[in-house]
């Protein structure tokens, strides 16, 4: 709390100043819930396997060692979902902000007569679907099972980041512009390349972060699709390790007692989630103001 909101707390009625202190007693609230696990799961990953299991560790790491990272990045299938990771995130952002592109444009065009009667095609998408079956046997006659397309293809839009995006530029672009493009002699790809993408900026990098996101911690795709662990990502990987227990014991041979064994497997555990979330914890940071400008935005439906 800067000067300026101490002063304005300091001069407001009791009631203001009751308000004020339960919403900072929520918020702290709130921040401890989230913040303290993420802290124990970092100090584990860095203490020591004995120190976890006995229950030693809980903000600061005790006997620090990195035998859980040496583990994490010796294991080739933890690299590998890595790497599938992040070339799933890559590509299919592309993709997304493509295809995005060229639905929101059409829908927001005042002179396409059937938009509205359109957009309400896609609008009754995000409420009822085929379902889970009918959609892998699309998927399946595609020839897309095993297939990093799966990954990519069958999510390859979101209905509501289209609404997000056909709202921006609606209310950010007026018509006077493509009147003014259009005498000078643009055609309309020209015009959505040209002047429309440079002006959504700001929503593309909105909508980058969102299907960023979604696209790094997305699973059940792959756990649908893709059986052949090469082509895996590292959400599968983690899935494995954290709910079905799954460890590869051979990056911890070195390992005699069943009671080391047990403890450096938990530390293994931290590592995997800790290397996974890295970055996103590293860079959401950064652009936090572009998420809450994307809820903004999406909060108008025009």
């Amino acid at each position: 709390m800067n000067k300026k909101e101490w002063s304005r707390f300091v001069n407001s009625s009791l009631g203001d100043k009751i308000f004020i202190i339960m919403v900072y007693v929520v918020l702290t609230a709130v921040f401890l819930i989230v913040v303290l696990p993420l802290v124990y799961i970092v100090s584990a990953s860095f203490s020591d396997p004995q120190a976890v299991v006995s229950g030693k560790v809980f903000l600061f790491p005790v006997n620090p060692t990195l035998r859980g990272y040496a583990a994490v990045f010796k294991n080739t299938k933890i690299m590998n979902g890595f790497f599938n990771s992040i070339l799933y995130t890559a590509v299919g952002v592309v993709v997304n902000l493509v295809m995005t592109m060229l639905c929101a444009y059409p829908l927001s065009r005042r002179e396409f007569a059937a938009r509205n009667k359109l957009a309400m095609l896609f609008v009754f998408t995000m409420y009822f679907s085929g379902g889970l079956v009918p959609t892998y046997m699309v998927v399946q006659k595609l020839g897309l099972i095993d297939s990093r397309l799966a990954m990519i293809i069958p999510s390859a839009m979101s209905t509501y980041n289209m609404i997000i995006c056909r709202t921006y530029m609606v209310n950010s672009i007026p018509d006077e512009m493509y009147e003014a493009a259009s005498i000078d002699g643009c055609t309309p790809f020209k015009y959505l390349l040209r002047i429309v993408t440079p002006l959504c900026k700001p929503i593309l990098a909105v909508l980058t972060l969102y299907y960023g996101v979604a696209k790094w911690n997305s699973y059940f795709d792959a756990m649908l699709y893709l059986k052949d662990q090469k082509l895996q990502p590292l959400t599968i990987i983690m899935r494995e390790i954290l709910i079905q227990n799954q460890i590869d014991y051979t990056m911890i041979s070195d390992v005699s007692s069943v009671a080391a064994q047990r403890g450096l497997t938990d530390l293994l555990k931290y590592s995997t989630i800790v290397v996974a979330s890295l970055p996103v914890l590293l860079i959401y940071p950064f652009v936090q103001k572009h998420f809450v400008k994307g809820v903004m935005i999406g909060a108008v439906k025009g």
